[in-house]
């Protein structure tokens, strides 16, 4: 499909850098780019890829992503542009700034203009830097070219009263910890944690497991059962994947520490039964939202300088070895 550029420039900037890029947003995803459009401006914390190479990604607070069909998908990113920007139904906004080692399809939604390269590659090196080694976070800015900035978290509603109170607290502690680091996660990972997890003392396998549970609930679970809600499973199929799905992981989580997220999900079950399709819906897209920024904060602040000493061996020495 031929990309047809639409006129609508966008900037993603890092104000903590002092760079800016540009890039024009197109038509082989329509729906996916609108949704990006009417959302700006919104912030976020930066992060980057750790296993597939040169690539940027940040969560955006856009609920529509968890579901919106792609009408273009690159069968492998590998051979995208550099520079080019996706969106994603794991909710991520992702700009490929150089070589990338995992091939997936991506739904491309633009293009950062050839004179901005050379900054973004420069806020890509940093923010690799931020996220493996100096734990300073680094936020990013998406906005209309040529408006004014800032920054709204879409809070959703529900008929139910218990469930649109959930809301009204899902979102209040989202937006509190957007773009500041969740207390409970800085304590884990200090070291402080009350429940005691972690045998004989050690942290850094409770930190690895929370990694594992978190990004797995937002991804998977949440964002898959929005789209399971919109894609027209039946009500009484969809809590029961909820019960099966959520629980679990949930009370594990905030045994190691995360424990206002149990709470909230001890609260959706709790009213599970009385929910009609647009009241499951709202609940599931705010919990998704609110997981995946615990997500990208937990992936921030994962001491992954602690395997400095590995490396990926070349492949004929890793021949060699076997």
């Amino acid at each position: 499909m031929t990309e047809t550029l639409s006129g609508r420039h966008i900037e993603i900037a890092w104000p903590d850098l002092g760079i800016t890029v540009t890039a024009e947003l197109d038509d082989r995803n329509p729906a996916l780019a609108d949704a990006l459009w009417e959302a700006l401006p919104y912030q976020s914390l930066q992060g980057h890829a750790l296993v597939a190479g040169s690539h940027l990604y940040h969560v955006a607070p856009i609920h529509s992503l968890l579901h919106l069909p792609a009408s273009h998908r690159i069968a492998d990113r590998r051979e995208a542009p550099d520079g080019t920007v996706f969106c994603s139904a794991l909710q991520h906004l992702g700009i490929k700034y150089g070589t990338l080692t995992e091939p997936m399809p991506a739904s491309p939604v633009g293009r950062v203009r050839p004179e901005d390269m050379p900054a973004l590659t420069e806020a890509g090196t940093a923010v690799w830097d931020a996220v493996y080694s100096t734990k300073k976070p680094i936020l990013v800015e998406v906005r209309r070219a040529g408006l004014g900035g800032g920054h709204r978290i879409p809070r959703l509603t529900a008929a139910d009263a218990d469930a649109d109170r959930l809301l009204h607290d899902v979102h209040t502690e989202t937006e509190r910890i957007w773009l500041t680091e969740p207390p409970e996660l800085a304590e884990l990972h200090r070291g402080w944690i009350p429940s005691g997890a972690g045998s004989y003392g050690t942290v850094l396998p409770t930190l690895l497991f929370v990694n594992g549970e978190t990004r797995p609930l937002g991804y998977a679970t949440y964002g898959g059962l929005v789209r399971a809600v919109v894609g027209g499973m039946p009500l009484d199929s969809l809590r029961q994947m909820a019960r099966l799905q959520a629980g679990v992981p949930a009370e594990f989580l905030g045994y190691c520490g995360l424990e206002k997220l149990w709470a909230f999900t001890q609260r959706f079950l709790a009213c599970l039964d009385r929910l009609d399709r647009d009241d499951f819906q709202a609940v599931v897209s705010q919990m998704a939202l609110y997981i995946n920024c615990l997500g990208g904060w937990n992936l921030h602040l994962f001491p992954w300088d602690a395997g400095d000493h590995l490396r990926r061996l070349p492949s004929a020495e890793a021949g060699q070895g076997s």
